[in-house]
């Protein structure tokens, strides 16, 4: 564990959580985590940190949960490994061995995970490779990235480019790079200021675009394939799955709902549309709390 392993975090936006950075091999995550109870693990998404949660992870402290709160390898103040040709040094496999260890580590065996967007791909990765650790799994704007691609039309390729783009060589760190601030957009009003700080703070970073880039480029090859053997060997999520899409995106538009889908990827599946942009911890986080207290006292 780094220095700053159990001291208190100074922003206000985590008050009373500590803060530390944890070597888990080949990657030193940066996490806050408080309160106690049944642990929650809560996974960012693209081009997000940790922080992002704000205003969801001190409410579940409220709840009664022992939250904890990770950049994922690469992303915002978490270190990662120099990439490699295979795109496997980001995988989701090799971010989700990062989160167990980190878990264990932190002395939480089994947990509940909360993933959104990228980390909800983490978050599954979990789930089928670590079934053992996972109490219940909660999956925010996702599907597998397979049926994604299986079900490519116009309209989504049109939409989400960006996936393509990200995953050629060289050229997007050159573009996104020349002018970060211009590129990634944040409205420090809607995410709030301190989030909003810590997210241009890192997004301005080369070697965290780099790595963000990566993890898009690991997305098309290497997390594709082990979600296709998955498949293929027949294997499922096995705890509880609340899956959660924000209304005002266009995930229900491009694919309908959702829930037949993981039907297929999962033993016990259930969710809703919350009405929400695509980051709907900072857009909608009392309806996230909500729902996600209610599944998790089940």
């Amino acid at each position: 564990m780094a220095e700053r392993d159990g001291q208190a975090d100074a922003g206000a936006m985590f008050e009373g959580f500590e803060v530390a950075d944890i070597d888990v091999g080949d990657a030193v995550i940066h996490v806050r985590h408080a309160g106690d109870g049944p642990p929650v693990l809560l996974l960012h998404g693209h081009p997000r940190t940790g922080s992002t949660w704000h205003r969801v992870a001190p409410a579940l402290v409220e709840q009664g949960y022992s939250v904890v709160v990770p950049d994922l390898r690469g992303y915002g103040a978490s270190l990662g490994p120099e990439p490699t040709p295979d795109h496997t040094a980001y995988s989701k496999r090799a971010m989700a061995g990062d989160l167990r260890t980190l878990m264990h580590r932190l002395g939480h065996e089994r947990f509940a995970v909360v993933g959104h967007d990228r980390g909800s791909y983490v978050a599954l990765r979990l789930a089928l490779d670590h079934p053992e650790s996972l109490e219940r799994v909660a999956l925010l704007d996702c599907l597998p990235i397979v049926e994604h691609l299986e079900r490519i039309t116009p309209e989504f390729a049109t939409a989400w480019w960006h996936w393509f783009f990200f995953a050629q060589p060289a050229t997007p760190e050159r573009v996104i790079l020349a002018d970060p601030d211009s590129w990634y957009h944040g409205d420090p009003d809607r995410m709030g200021q301190e989030n909003y700080d810590e997210w241009r703070a890192a997004v301005n970073r080369p070697q965290v675009v780099r790595a963000m880039l990566e993890d898009y480029r690991a997305g098309l090859t290497v997390d594709r394939a082990a979600e296709e053997a998955d498949r293929a060997a027949g294997r499922k999520v096995e705890a509880p799955l609340l899956v959660l899409w924000s209304l005002d995106d266009d995930l229900e538009d491009l694919f309908g709902d959702p829930l037949p889908i993981w039907r297929d990827w999962a033993t016990d599946v259930r969710g809703r549309g919350i009405r929400s942009g695509h980051h709907m911890a900072e857009d909608a986080p009392a309806e996230l709390t909500d729902a996600l207290v209610a599944f998790l006292r089940e």
